[in-house]
C-alpha cells in the first residue's frame, strides 16, 4: 500500500536535487504534489513529470508562495504536508575570507534563502495546514549541528532551520508538526552559491571529484543522492512519523558524528 495515498504535498524548491528527489518520491507513494521552482527549466520538466500544480515562483517571496498554496487549494482542497527545500552556499569561506564590503549582502542573501523563503513557505501554509492536521518537513543539514561542512555563513543560516524547526514545532502544535531532515554532502545537487559572492554560477554537484569526496567524510563510505535523502521525506509526511514533531533525520552517513 502507498504510504502517501490521499496525501496532499507542497514542495518548495522541487527543481532538483534534494527537492526533485522528494517530488518524485512523494508520487511514486500516491501523493498529490504541487510545486514552487524559481528555474523556468527545471518547472517544465516538473511539468512534464507530474499533473499537479507547478508555480514558476521565487520562494523568498511571500506573493509567489501564497499563489502556490492557492493553487494547491484549487487543485486538490487544501495541503497535508509542506516540504521546503530551497538552499544555497557559501563553498566552505571563513570570516576572514569574506571581505568587509559584500559581508552585508552576503548575509542577506544567504539568510533570505536559507531561512526566510523557509518561513514565508510556512506563513502561507498554516491554514490549510491546520485544517488538515498537517506537517511541516525543512531542509537543514548537517551544518544545522555541526562545524565543518560549509562557510560561517551557511552554517550559520543552517542552525537557523534548526532555530525554526524546534520553534515552528512549539507554536503550531498540536494542529501541525514540523521536523527536519538534515542531509549530509550529496551527489547530483544542483546546489548554488551565493551571487553577492561571485558564486552563482557554481554549482555544487559539478565539482571535480563529488562522489569520493562525500565518501572520505562519510564514516559509512556512502555516497548518498536525492532519492536516498527522499526516503526520510517520505517517513516524516506519512503517518508512521505522527508522534514526532520538533526532530531531525540525519541521512548523513554518519558524517553527524564528527
Amino acid at each position: 500500500m502507498s504510504r502517501l495515498a490521499g496525501n496532499r504535498a507542497l514542495i518548495v524548491g522541487a527543481g532538483s536535487g534534494i527537492g526533485r528527489g522528494v517530488h518524485d518520491s512523494f508520487l511514486a507513494e500516491g501523493a498529490s504534489v504541487g510545486s514552487l521552482e524559481i528555474d523556468s527549466r527545471k518547472c517544465e520538466a516538473l511539468v512534464e513529470a507530474s499533473a499537479g500544480p507547478v508555480i514558476c515562483g521565487d520562494a523568498t517571496s511571500a506573493a509567489d508562495n501564497d499563489a502556490a498554496v492557492a493553487a494547491m487549494q484549487d487543485a486538490y482542497g487544501g495541503i497535508d504536508t509542506l516540504v521546503s527545500c530551497v538552499g544555497l552556499f557559501d563553498y566552505y569561506l571563513g570570516l576572514e575570507e569574506l571581505p568587509p564590503d559584500v559581508l552585508d549582502d552576503a548575509f542577506v542573501e544567504v539568510m533570505d534563502v536559507n531561512v526566510r523563503s523557509m518561513l514565508l513557505a510556512v506563513r502561507a501554509s498554516i491554514e490549510p495546514l491546520r485544517a488538515s492536521k498537517g506537517s511541516v518537513i525543512l531542509t537543514g543539514s548537517t551544518s544545522s549541528f555541526v562545524p565543518g561542512r560549509g562557510g560561517v555563513l551557511y552554517v550559520a543560516s543552517k542552525f537557523a532551520v534548526r532555530g525554526c524547526v524546534v520553534s515552528l514545532a512549539h507554536e503550531l502544535a498540536p494542529d501541525i508538526r514540523v521536523n527536519g531532515v538534515a542531509p549530509g554532502g550529496t551527489h547530483s545537487t544542483d546546489l548554488r552559491g551565493l551571487r553577492s559572492l561571485g558564486l552563482g554560477d557554481r554549482s555544487l554537484g559539478s565539482e571535480p571529484d563529488r562522489l569520493e569526496s562525500i565518501r572520505r567524510r562519510s564514516p559509512l563510505d556512502v555516497a548518498l543522492g536525492p532519492a536516498d535523502h527522499a526516503e526520510c521525506y517520505v517517513f516524516l509526511a506519512s503517518d508512521a512519523s505522527r508522534g514526532m514533531t520538533g526532530r531531525f533525520i540525519h541521512s548523513d552517513g554518519g558524517a553527524n558524528l564528527g
